[in-house]
């Protein structure tokens, strides 16, 4: 039997990768994020400091200083989830990656942990983009104002 290729999905279901309140992307005290400068998507008000995959695929970069991370999803679908504001220069105190690039995950799967309280001290806030790179022909079904649940809440679905 000849193996077919196999379609990649055209649907990408993107769970909350962190717990706390979704809010529009529009409410991130940042252009760069509330301006859409890097793509669409929703931010998470994070009440606690783990975050995890937010669907099946592969980490694409894990920033140096580990507060940001990309992942692909089994769609081709390019996330960019970015913890806090100002973060950067924290590098990377109070940051713990549990991947690297290269690395499969799994929904839930833990990707960086971080101390909420230190970071809040800090850094400028700690309000955490989700952003869809790659997102220039896709459809956003974004919800928000909801109380996330990392894993286990979809918070945006993606047609492709």
């Amino acid at each position: 039997m000849f193996k077919l290729f196999q379609k990649k999905p055209k649907e990408e279901r993107i769970f909350a990768p962190v717990r706390g309140q979704v809010v529009a992307i529009e409410e991130v005290p940042d252009p760069t994020f509330s301006e859409k400068m890097m793509g669409d998507g929703i931010a998470i008000k994070p009440t606690e400091g783990l975050l995890v995959a937010p669907f099946d695929g592969e980490v694409v970069q894990v920033f140096p200083t580990k507060h940001a991370i990309g992942l692909r999803g089994a769609s081709g679908l390019e996330l960019l989830i970015h913890i806090g504001l100002e973060t950067v220069t924290l590098n990377g105190e109070g940051f713990e990656t549990a991947v690297k690039s290269g690395d499969k995950v799994k929904k839930g799967d833990t990707l960086i942990t971080f101390d909420l309280e230190w970071i809040q001290e800090k850094a400028a806030d700690t309000i955490t983009s989700i952003v869809v790179t790659n997102g220039e022909a896709v459809h956003l079904d974004k919800k928000t104002s909801l109380d996330a649940v990392p894993g286990e809440t979809v918070v945006m679905t993606a047609q492709l």
